[in-house]
């Protein structure tokens, strides 16, 4: 794994999540495939595989560009302004 710009931007340590599953996918009564964490803010959304891709979406918008997954057992990150996992 490669280390981008973006992660050393990132807060230390790494925000809390800021809830346990994504607001928005609850919000429209549809169900995430997978989570993901905000490395900027701690915001949950869904991933690129839900519906809604509300990780994604909320990195466009909000300009906080790098996510972690929150399943178990696993830790990757992804930078959605390069395309990669860092």
């Amino acid at each position: 794994m490669s280390e981008c710009p973006h992660v050393l931007d990132l807060p230390h340590p790494e925000p809390t999540p800021l809830s346990d599953t994504c607001p928005e996918c609850l919000a429209h009564g549809t169900h995430p495939v997978q989570l993901r964490i905000c490395l900027t803010c701690g915001h949950v959304g869904c991933c690129d595989s839900s519906p809604g891709r509300h990780a994604f979406h909320h990195s466009e918008e909000e300009g906080h560009p790098v996510m972690r997954t929150l399943e178990p057992g696993e830790s990757w990150r992804w930078c959605f302004a390069d395309g990669s996992i860092v």
